[in-house]
């Protein structure tokens, strides 16, 4: 069975389609009309192998938090979706990412509960025309509608494109570990409790 979703977010500040389909390729086809934002997203299809569409129209001329911040909440309720009863995957993902003088570690587990530890200190407010406090409500916005719990630990960095880069391409790889499935446990939820979700 094919583990893909789509998923639709009106507002009166964005509007939002994403579609997902977790064993891709990772292919991509990204306009949110924030371009660092493209490019993050561009990285967290390709390095997650996830093939990811993301097409939003947001209220730009007041800035880019909303779109920011709604896209991660598109983009994780497609992934949850996608996963369903989250029945065999590998459930927990790890990496520890650098790029050049940045180092990033990030570690999920997708249980259904979703939590975002965040420590990035980015020494520039913007990057292009993104303001970098952003990328963490991202996160967040993901995490909470994944299902997620989500650490995200910049260990080195001076380059704050470089830092985030390695974030979202942190999240791709322990992305990728953990939706896979287990062939061991195909058939089983990674959980004792019989269950993964947040009630």
């Amino acid at each position: 069975m094919a583990r893909t979703a789509s998923v639709e977010r009106n507002t009166n500040e964005t509007r939002i389609a994403v579609t997902v389909e977790l064993d891709g390729s990772g292919a991509y086809d990204i306009a949110t009309g924030v371009g660092f934002l493209d490019h993050m997203l561009e990285q967290l299809s390709r390095h997650s192998l996830i093939d990811l569409t993301v097409k939003a129209e947001g209220d730009l001329h007041i800035d880019a938090h909303h779109t920011t911040e709604d896209c991660g909440y598109a983009i994780g309720a497609a992934v949850a979706q996608a996963l369903g009863e989250r029945v065999g995957i590998t459930r927990y993902g790890a990496c520890l990412l650098p790029m050049d003088e940045a180092l990033t570690r990030v570690a999920l587990d997708l249980s259904g509960r979703p939590y975002l530890s965040w420590d990035a200190a980015l020494p520039t407010q913007k990057l292009g025309d993104m303001d970098t406090e952003l990328f963490k409500e991202w996160f967040r916005a993901f995490s909470q509608a994944a299902g997620a719990t989500v650490h995200v630990d910049n260990l080195k960095g001076e380059n704050s494109h470089h830092i985030v880069e390695t974030c979202f391409k942190g999240l791709a790889r322990a992305l990728r570990e953990a939706v896979a499935i287990d062939p061991r446990k195909a058939d089983t939820v990674p959980s004792t409790k019989g269950a993964l979700r947040s009630d």
